[in-house]
C-alpha cells in the first residue's frame, strides 16, 4: 500500500469539506487498498519527504494570516528544497486550488510548479471546465460549477496543458501537467464551493489528477 500525504485548508478554504473531496475522489482506490490518504500539518511535511510517498497533495496557500498587518508565510526555502528533491527523486506532486496561491513567483517551488495563481474576480461565476483527464488523454471532461474563477500564468512551452477555464470574465488555464526529473507535477485549478468541490466532474478531475501524480 502506498501513502498518499494532503496538507489542505487555510484561511479562506475549510479543511473539513476538502477533505471530503478528496476522499470521495480517492474512495476507489483506497478502497482497492492501493493506497493510503494521511492529512498532516504543512509544520511536518518536511520530516514525512524522508518516508517517499506516493505522492503529496497541497490545498493550501503560502499565507497563514492573510488578514494580518505582519503576515506569516509557511513555505521556508528548506521546504522548498526538500520539495523539489522529493520531486525530483521520483516523487509526485499535485498543486490544487490555493496550492498555488501567494507563494513567490521566482522562487524554486512556482518554477517546479509551472504556473501560479494570478488573480480572480470578485464575484463568483459558473465556470466551465473542459479538457481531457491528465492520466488519459483521449477521455475527455468538461463540467460546469459556480465557482472562483482562476486565472493564472503559465509556462505553456515547458508543460501540458490538459484543462481549460472559460466563464463571462474570460478564459485561462485550468489544469497542466509535466516531469519534474524523475517525478511528476500537476496542477488545478477548480475549485472553491463547497458544491464544486463535490461536483461529479470534480471528483473525477480530482482523482485522475492524484494518480497522475503517483505513476
Amino acid at each position: 500500500m502506498k501513502t498518499i500525504y494532503a496538507i489542505v485548508g487555510d484561511y479562506y478554504h475549510s479543511e473539513d469539506i476538502i477533505q471530503q473531496s478528496l476522499s470521495l475522489a480517492l474512495e476507489p482506490v483506497v478502497e482497492s487498498g492501493h493506497y493510503h490518504i494521511e492529512y498532516i500539518s504543512a509544520d511536518h511535511l518536511l520530516e514525512r519527504l524522508d518516508s517517499h510517498p506516493a505522492a503529496v497533495i497541497l490545498f493550501k496557500e503560502d499565507r497563514v494570516n492573510p488578514r494580518d498587518e505582519t503576515v506569516r508565510h509557511w513555505l521556508t526555502e528548506e521546504i522548498a528544497v526538500a520539495i523539489s528533491r522529493y520531486v525530483k527523486g521520483g516523487g509526485g506532486f499535485l498543486a490544487w486550488h490555493s496550492g498555488l496561491a501567494s507563494y513567490p513567483q521566482d522562487s524554486l517551488f512556482i518554477k517546479m510548479l509551472g504556473g501560479y495563481f494570478d488573480y480572480h474576480p470578485t464575484k463568483h461565476q459558473m465556470v466551465n471546465y473542459r479538457g481531457v483527464l491528465p492520466t488519459d488523454h483521449s477521455q475527455e471532461i468538461s463540467f460546469e460549477i459556480l465557482d472562483e474563477h482562476y486565472f493564472v500564468i503559465c509556462d505553456e512551452a515547458k508543460t501540458t496543458v490538459f484543462l481549460q477555464s472559460d466563464s463571462v470574465d474570460g478564459h485561462s488555464i485550468g489544469g497542466w501537467t509535466h516531469s519534474y526529473g524523475k517525478g511528476t507535477v500537476c496542477c488545478v485549478t477548480p475549485a472553491h464551493n463547497k458544491e464544486g468541490l463535490l461536483h461529479e466532474g470534480m471528483l473525477e478531475l480530482l482523482r485522475s489528477s492524484v494518480l497522475r501524480c503517483t505513476q
